[in-house]
This record gives C-alpha cells, structure tokens and sequence, in this order.
C-alpha cells in the first residue's frame, strides 16, 4: 500500500524559499500603505506638475477601485501580511467617503429643495429638460449655459411653477420665492475676453427666511499630455470666493458647475467658507459614465443634507438635486 504525502500549504519547501502567509504579498503590502498614504496625505502632493496634486484629488475616491484590486490581489498571493496592510486604506477611504454613502435622512419641515444643472449650450431639448427638472419639485432651479433660442423655451416652460427668474449672462436662476437684489457677479479671470458672464447673485425670500443665492459656472478644466490646466478655474473659484467672503447675508446657498470637485484644493476658497453635501455621491460628469461631481450645491448657514442626481437630460451632465436644511 503507497502512503500519499500532502504537504502544508504554508511550510517551507525543502531546498526552498519561504513561503508564509506574513512573508508573501509585499509588494502588494506596500502598494495598500502607499494608496491609503494618498489618500490621507494628498494635500502634499505639489500642483507645480502639472497640477498633479488638483487631478489626483478630482477624482480621490476611485482610489477605493484600487484598493479592490490590491484586495483581489492578496486573496490570489494569499497573503495575510497584504491583508493586514489593505486595512490602512479601507480605514482611510471609510473616514473621507463612508459617510456619503449613508441612508438619506428624512426630509425636515423647513428643507429647501434645489436643483443644479449645466444644460448644455447643445441641448437639442430644452423643453424636455425644464420638464424633467420642474418634475423633481424644486424651490430653485439654476441653470448654465443658456444660449439663444433656447433660453426663450426655458423661460416659457419653467414660468408656470416658477414665476420669479433672473439671467445673467449665460447662467440663470429660477424660483418659486421672490428674488430681490438681483445682479451680476464678477468672476471673470484676467485674459478672457469681454461679455464673458457667468455668475450671479440674488436674494430668495424663502418661508423660512432670506438667503442669498449664487449661481456660477467657473471655466472648464482641460487634461493634457502637459497635465491640468486649471489656471482659469482656479483664479474664477477665488474670485468667488471672494465674493462668498464679503457676503453681508448670514445664510447663501451656492449653485453652480464649479468644474472641480469638493475635495479638489482649487476650490478651497469656497470650501472653507461653506457647507458640502453630508451624504450621496451624486456624479454627474459626464453623463454617459459619470466619474466625477462638478456640480456643486454647497451653503453657509445652512446644511446641504443630502444630494442625489435626477435622470439624464439632452446635456452632457445629469441634473443634481439638494436638500437644504434651513434650520
């Protein structure tokens, strides 16, 4: 009778190299300790490349994609030292994400409702798109890239529910509350040319009290084999911000394609000086694989309690709705 030998899954072979689980998997060890570095640490990573530090914080949460990887990894090398160390990024990704992801909470008396979104100059429906957003039931509606003739087929078909609204430029704001104080806002960055006009600012005589609105549509960010060029973007959020600042309104509500995502340092300037979303995801750029949020709902005196994206419209961004907390 032969006797079968099954040697341990995890013994030395004889002649052999280690083979533990503690010892197997380093490189992907080091790869979790340096993903979950980023992700913590990614306010040093300079601008001065090309904007390196504005691109890797754009689009910081799919850094937990990686993390998947890594996981998958570690099971294949079956690793435990890979397992331990993927703890140190799942930790991260949870602390700066995990709360997004959170149930939305239960709508409150005194919320605001509000909608956002870039329409798109080459909306080919701009009927069908006032529709979809007046569906979500908004208090205010901010739109970007208006341009005739469909800025006439806007008004027309949001003046029903909304009877008070105010354009500037290629921005506009639509509510069913007064609007007073309405006026353009200057955010136009040095070296684009005049008749540029993309902000504004207005006073919504809310049931539960004035606020003053901002709609902005900060200039577009491009990704080249140099890197992010950002320059505009960057000198219109500071702008803005600056405008935030000197606000005499205790509460403001902020609408807006900021072109930037809220972890993106370039739009500190606004961060610092207002409330985000406390949960959802909502990305909403673009809209046929949407891998970012650059449409912004954020206050002062006030919390944006939860965001959430409506269906797709003829723009290349999905609408974004807001639930604002008034109290």
């Amino acid at each position: 009778m032969s006797l079968v030998k099954f040697s341990h899954p995890f013994r030395t072979p004889r002649g052999g190299h280690p083979s533990s689980p503690w010892s197997r998997g380093r490189a992907v060890a080091v790869a979790a300790v340096l993903t979950s570095a980023l992700m913590v640490f990614h306010g040093v990573v300079p601008n001065g490349l090309g904007g390196l530090g504005s691109l890797l914080e754009s689009f910081l949460p799919w850094l937990g994609v990686v993390v998947v990887v890594l996981l998958v990894l570690a099971l294949v090398r079956r690793s435990a030292l890979a397992l331990v160390a993927l703890l140190l990024p799942v930790a991260a990704w949870t602390y700066l994400f995990g709360g997004l992801l959170l149930p939305a909470p239960e709508p409150g008396a005194d919320d605001l409702v509000v909608v956002q979104h870039n329409v798109s100059d080459e909306n080919s429906d701009p009927a069908g798109t006032a529709r979809a957003l007046a569906d979500a039931g908004p208090d205010l509606i901010a739109l970007q890239e208006l341009v005739s003739p469909a800025l006439a087929v806007y008004e027309e078909a949001l003046a029903p529910d909304y009877p008070y609204r105010t354009v500037r430029g290629t921005v506009g704001l639509w509510s069913k509350h007064p609007l007073t104080d309405a006026g353009p806002l200057d955010i136009k960055p040095r070296g684009i040319e005049e008749g540029w006009n993309r902000g504004l600012r207005a006073v919504a005589h809310t049931p539960h009290g004035a606020a003053a609105v901002y709609v902005a549509h900060l200039p577009s960010v491009r990704v080249r084999a140099s890197g992010l060029a950002s320059s505009w973007r960057d000198e219109s959020a500071g702008l803005l911000g600056d405008a935030v600042a000197a606000e005499e309104l205790n509460r403001v509500i902020l609408l807006g394609d900021l072109n930037g995502t809220v972890d993106d340092r370039a739009l500190d300037p606004l961060t610092d000086r207002l409330e985000v979303a406390e949960r959802g995801v909502a990305l909403s750029f673009p809209t046929a694989f949407p891998l970012a949020r650059i449409d912004q709902v954020m206050a002062r005196d006030a919390r944006v309690r939860h965001i959430r994206t409506l269906p797709a419209t003829g723009s290349d961004h999905l609408p974004v709705a807001a639930r604002i907390a008034l109290d």
